[in-house]
């Protein structure tokens, strides 16, 4: 006897949409969803298994018996099964059993709002319906999350930034977490904190990149109300949120998408296009349009349901190159010849289309993308991919290389700090430090720093402050703030009791204040992604190893200089200036408050003659390894000429 009544919540308008690759909010359609049917409440189910010959739900309810409740296929070739059945409630565990040559295959639900954390992995009927206190965050975040605004990203995983002090095998509830870090994240002045992934997956190796409930939030740290909770805190604090999210590929688990239903169905059929050799997971058939309703719908639920103000696109060079990780013969060229995945591309151009015509400004799309692909952050209608931003990974791995470098002789590669300003305005660029370096033997940030202690801490206060004056937003993974010595080791909680040490300390206060300082300076924001925002002075001192910059704000006196000293010498400089200014230092990385050797960063001389191709110069104590930051005071000439102009 089949238990099932016949039930639907798609209209034909939904159908069509969803063929078309077109229909981006099929959550509201697919999965499991509390309704009533002639006056009887129960759940109604809906899964899409085209080459299936039955489904059936199986759960708690039937002793997990596939002969009982069998859903209906659609009369419309739209591949979907449904039905209603009553009585079920939220709690419910269920699997879809579905029929393919003769097996039985058990599946969770693509579209479960919550699954179980265990071997069985059961999809369960929930709800991810929150009363949300945030809208004043709301209405103001496209200020928040604007080009022209302070992006300061702090990058974590939740499982492993802090543990419970008295188990520490025991992950924190996202409520736990809310307490603990929203204090945090605005003490240390950063704007937004970026989650690794936070979808269900089964694998805690793979650090919620191998995802397999794509719209569930992960039920290691609680409910999806209690992420939610933890997200609207940020927000009432005025702190966003931006989730890493991975339409790149999925692990092969029996019970997820891979050969979803006996075929495959998400996945490329072709290996050379739907394998991924490094990672041992299936790639996303990108030609296929209800993959890409079922994608693009997966990113609108995010910012829909959670609220979340951004998308980081984890592997996008994984899936723009059909040759990426694939020695020769082992991937086919385009219809063109080359190695681009039009389908990929097109994918990506449509994603970015449809989330910001969904949300316009309020959000932000990063890439995560390691080649020079062209015109990844320009306009869709101008031939671009669409994306807010992508990572400056040219920058993080010339400057990680620098700093690596014993100061004698980094003046035979001085000018890997200063490459990143031939390309800097090519595309809108976030600068990222972020989990990648520093796992897997590629050390912490502090132990790539060259030379004893003093050095090390020293070194990596300097490329703080060079990272927070250099153009771009601006992104820094959990424990680098304060010196994290080991690896990121996902099973344990950060070493938060280094903090007992004044250097580690010291290293907090610098990375605190300069936060702040980014985003109190409008020099440091509001140009950070045009060329009128940044200048050099000196870019060719290689024996001495110091860099000069300035950073420009849209007035004409809102200005900062940026003088980096990387030798471990105090050295008297002279800088050009032009006429009519004068400067006050403001940070300085060696300020003994910050664990440094409390070398003062005096103007101890203003020179009226010309130099470094400016009109006047100005003479000041460099600390060893250190960065400082100046402000332009008040340009009185300037202003005197046009109150003079104005009374005319």
């Amino acid at each position: 006897m089949n238990f099932v009544k016949p039930f639907t919540l798609f209209t034909d308008q939904d159908i069509y949409l969803f063929k078309e690759g077109k229909h981006y909010k099929l959550y509201e359609k697919f999965g499991s969803h509390s309704v009533e049917r002639e006056g009887v409440k129960g759940v109604y189910f809906s899964v899409w298994a085209p080459n299936a010959k039955k489904v059936s739900v199986i759960g708690n309810f039937n002793n997990w018996n596939h002969r009982e409740h069998i859903l209906f296929p659609r009369w419309d070739e739209s591949g979907i099964w449904e039905g209603f059945i009553p009585a079920l409630t939220w709690g419910t565990l269920y699997k879809y059993a579905i029929e393919h040559q003769g097996k039985i295959l058990e599946k969770s639900d693509p579209y479960a709002l919550s699954w179980e954390q265990n071997l069985q992995a059961a999809s369960m009927v929930s709800t991810n319906w929150y009363e949300w206190n945030d809208t004043e965050w709301m209405e103001k975040r496209y200020k928040k999350n604007s080009l022209e605004s302070p992006i300061s990203v702090y990058e974590m995983h939740l499982g492993s930034w802090l543990r419970n002090e008295d188990n520490p095998e025991k992950f924190l509830n996202y409520r736990d977490i809310a307490s603990n870090l929203v204090p945090y994240i605005k003490e240390m002045g950063f704007t937004h904190v970026e989650f690794m992934p936070v979808m269900e997956y089964p694998y805690d190796p793979s650090w919620g990149y191998q995802i397999t409930g794509f719209f569930a939030a992960t039920s290691r740290f609680g409910s999806p109300q209690d992420l939610m909770f933890l997200i609207d805190e940020l927000h009432r604090n005025d702190i966003g949120v931006i989730l890493d999210w991975v339409p790149s590929h999925f692990p092969g688990d029996a019970n997820g998408l891979h050969r979803f239903d006996g075929t495959y169905l998400y996945e490329h059929e072709d290996p050379r296009k739907g394998f991924h050799p490094d990672w041992k997971s299936y790639i996303f058939n990108y030609g296929r349009n209800e993959v890409k309703s079922f994608l693009i719908s997966n990113a609108v639920f995010w910012l829909d349901r959670y609220h979340a103000d951004g998308l980081r696109v984890d592997a996008v060079t994984s899936m723009l190159h059909l040759d990426y990780s694939r020695n020769e013969g082992e991937w086919e060229p385009n219809i063109f010849g080359g190695n681009v995945n039009l389908e990929a591309k097109t994918f990506l151009q449509e994603f970015n289309t449809a989330v910001y015509k969904e949300f316009g400004n309020n959000i932000m799309t990063i890439a995560e993308e390691s080649s020079d692909f062209p015109l990844l952050t320009k306009p869709v209608h101008d031939g671009g991919v669409g994306f807010g931003m992508k990572w400056m990974m040219g920058w993080m791995h010339d400057t990680l290389f620098y700093f690596k470098v014993d100061p004698i002789s980094r003046k035979h590669h001085h000018h890997k700090l200063t490459f990143s300003s031939m390309y800097m305005y090519n595309e809108n660029y976030m600068i990222p430090l972020s989990h990648d370096e520093v796992v897997h033997g590629k050390a912490s940030l502090i132990y790539k720093m060259k030379g004893d202690e003093w050095q090390k801490f020293a070194n990596l206060r300097a490329l703080y402050v060079y990272m927070y004056t250099h153009p771009g937003a601006k992104l820094l993974f959990m424990g680098d703030e304060f010196g994290q010595t080991g690896e990121w080791n996902f099973k344990q909680s950060l070493d938060w009791q280094l903090l007992q040490y004044p250097v580690h300390k010291g290293l907090q206060d610098l990375v605190k204040d300069i936060n702040h300082l980014y985003r109190r300076e409008t020099a440091l924001f509001e140009n950070q992604f045009k060329p009128d925002g940044f200048e050099w002075v000196e870019a060719d001192d290689t024996d001495r190893s110091v860099f000069i910059y300035l950073r420009k704000g849209k007035k004409r006196d809102d200005v900062l200089m940026v003088v980096l000293n990387l030798t471990p010498q105090v050295l008297d400089y002279t800088i050009g200036v032009n006429t009519g200014t004068s400067w006050e230092v403001i940070l300085n990385s060696d300020d003994k408050k910050y664990g440094g050797s409390g070398v003062d960063a005096n103007i101890f001389k203003e020179n009226h003659e010309p130099w470094m191709n400016r009109n006047q110069s100005i003479s000041i104590n460099l600390p060893p390894l250190a960065g400082i930051v100046l402000r332009q005071k008040k340009d009185r000439k300037y202003k005197l000429n046009r109150i003079k102009q104005h009374k005319k």
